[in-house]
């Protein structure tokens, strides 16, 4: 803490410890998203960057079908998040969810998700593709014949297994 926050109201929040946590009026109010005085005006100048533009934060999100995650973080402490169903994607082995109450986007590992039965059930199905696609192989000998315009039995046997191609 600096020499003079008790002097601008800042200190540390009474219910999880965050710094830069403020009173006035009585009311406490904390930099810390998931904390239950959590103050969207507060911490990173009360701004954030979308697209290189300072947008306002916002600490009135709400989901229009919200999803309860349930996750285990690295210290062993287990938060839920609740986290709208139209955001959530699948990036390798994370789960990409956009948040209340601040409507930003985390990474959750999967390994963590203690519900995870239920959050990948929510996320939207792949779709599966119309139709075979050729090995890189069977590429190279597409690609191969499709520039220098020329033919060979190997070339003829794979442009009848793809003829879309």
């Amino acid at each position: 803490m600096g020499l003079l926050d008790f002097l601008f109201g800042k200190t540390k929040c009474p219910q999880c410890g965050a710094k830069g946590a403020r009173t006035s009026a009585g009311r406490i109010r904390c930099p810390n998203p998931s904390c239950q005085y959590f103050d969207g005006s507060l911490g990173r100048g009360g701004v954030l960057r979308v697209a290189g533009m300072r947008v306002p934060r916002r600490s009135d999100y709400s989901p229009v079908r919200p999803l309860a995650i349930r996750y285990c973080n690295f210290q062993g402490f287990e938060k839920t998040f609740t986290a709208d169903r139209e955001s959530l994607r699948r990036k390798r082995n994370h789960i990409i969810a956009r948040v209340a109450p601040t409507g930003e986007r985390i990474s959750l590992s999967r390994d963590r998700i203690l519900n995870l039965a239920e959050v990948e059930q929510a996320l939207p199905r792949a779709v599966e593709p119309p139709q075979p696609r050729p090995t890189a192989r069977e590429r190279r000998v597409l690609g191969f014949h499709k520039k220098y315009k020329g033919t060979s039995a190997l070339y003829e046997k794979i442009r009848a297994k793809y003829p879309d191609w």
